[in-house]
């Protein structure tokens, strides 16, 4: 006789979880609190849906770093093959693109959204939106049920999938971690993951919206009494300036290493500064012409130099229209001045700018201004084969609201994906064996 899951939350893990659940035989029960599923699904990779990734099982636990290791029974059980050939069934073709990135050929995230729903209904799980869960009931450490805003539903199994806290607009309120905490449950304090850095320098406002491609951004670390800064990390790709700072994909990527440099509570803007034990200063280094060595960029301009155009004339061969006035102001020559008046001094000036435009980093942004979200239930308290809680007989967890983030590039909703399939399959097969009891 087939037992009861309840899934909580509608995003990717709890949509997995709710089809895998079913059909493995179990009477699977969706509950969102939202009137839509996978709500934050749907404006992915910038409404593109960037899924997951062509790269391999070790190369996404490696992105998953230092928790990656958690995900290898989940990644072995379903993996990106598998996500694919499910959108595939329900008419959504994939592509590969720049970084191994894997986006729907339609470019609409909605689409991936709509296939994997098509998906669980098809495969007989139940939904039920607006229907918020306040608690997992517990009776001699077992689940026995979800107790929701307005009723109650009985179950042999439940799996906790609320995600994080991260773009709470869409259903990400942090429910799943007061429900994991109420249970006995260890939950890392919740922090930004993938987020826009805030800046001190006031210029980056005067860059709001300029994006810069193919350069190179290196996170330092400055710490009070050392020779020179610590180089943390290093990404080429696109970036982009705020009114606050900076965003864009490296430097989001890089924002994985300023989140363990921060206060583990945020200030009263919600903003989450660095700390500021052992005087540490962090920055980003910009490289905008990484393809060329100091000293071949100093040949360049020596060659170039022989011209008698004005210095913010010749800048436009040089640099995008709105960095011009700012590199101006922070190399210190007067814009109008013939290039080949120019000193060797400041020339060399001129080289050390393009090659390191630094910004100093004060902090991160709010959660709620988050792509993903760090911290949540502990690993060390649930069974990676399963998912299951080691508390809690019959709670499974999926998804980001378990203690595991990584860089871009799909390597996060791969792992929503995939431990959702692995607890919704798991429940089902605990609730079948306790219901036959």
């Amino acid at each position: 006789m087939s037992g009861k899951v309840a899934i909580i939350g509608g995003g990717p893990a709890g949509i997995m979880a709710a089809g895998r659940a079913a059909q493995c035989g179990a009477q699977s029960v969706l509950l969102e609190g939202g009137p839509k599923l996978a709500r934050k699904l749907r404006i992915s990779g910038k409404g593109r849906g960037n899924i997951t990734n062509a790269a391999d099982i070790e190369r996404f636990i490696d992105a998953f770093y230092p928790n990656g290791k958690f995900l290898y029974g989940a990644f072995s059980r379903f993996f990106r093959d598998d996500l694919v050939e499910i959108l595939r069934s329900e008419g959504v073709e994939t592509k590969v693109e720049r970084g191994g990135r894997i986006f729907p050929v339609s470019d609409k995230a909605a689409d991936v959204a709509d296939a994997i729903e098509r998906w669980m209904i098809r495969a007989g799980a139940q939904v039920r939106l607006n229907t918020r869960a306040r608690s997992v009931i517990i009776q001699d450490s077992r689940v026995i049920g979800v107790e929701m805003y307005g009723g109650r539903l009985d179950a042999d199994a439940v799996v906790i999938a609320t995600g994080g806290l991260s773009y709470p607009r869409t259903g990400s309120t942090g429910d799943g971690y007061a429900m994991a905490r109420e249970v006995g449950h260890t939950v890392v304090n919740p922090r930004p993951a993938l987020s826009p850095l805030i800046c001190e320098e006031e210029w980056v406002r005067e860059l709001q919206g300029l994006s810069l491609r193919n350069v190179r951004a290196t996170l330092l670390l400055d710490v009070s009494g050392s020779d020179r800064p610590k180089k943390i990390a290093s990404e080429f790709g696109e970036m982009l300036f705020t009114h606050f700072g900076v965003s864009g994909p490296i430097v989001l990527t890089l924002s994985r290493e300023v989140a363990k440099l921060v206060e583990q509570v945020p200030n009263e803007k919600g903003e989450f500064e660095i700390r500021s034990d052992q005087g540490q200063q962090v920055f980003i280094s910009i490289d905008l012409k990484p393809a060329l060595s100091r000293e071949q960029l100093h040949a360049r301009l020596v060659r170039d130099f022989k011209q008698t155009k004005h210095l913010k004339n010749y800048l436009r061969e040089l640099l995008p229209r709105l960095l011009i006035n700012v590199f101006l102001t922070l190399v210190g020559i007067n814009p109008d001045k013939p290039v080949n008046t120019i000193t060797a001094e400041e020339r060399t000036r001129m080289v050390e700018l393009l090659k390191d435009l630094r910004l100093t980093v004060k902090g991160m942004t709010p959660l709620e201004q988050a792509i993903v979200t760090a911290g949540g239930v502990s690993i060390k308290e649930i069974d990676p084969r399963t998912m299951m809680s080691k508390l809690v007989r019959g709670l499974f967890f999926a998804g980001e609201v378990i203690d595991i983030d990584a860089r871009t590039g799909g390597f996060n909703l791969q792992a929503a994906f995939s431990t959702g399939w692995v607890a919704g399959e798991a429940a089902a097969n605990y609730a079948a064996d306790f219901h036959s009891e």
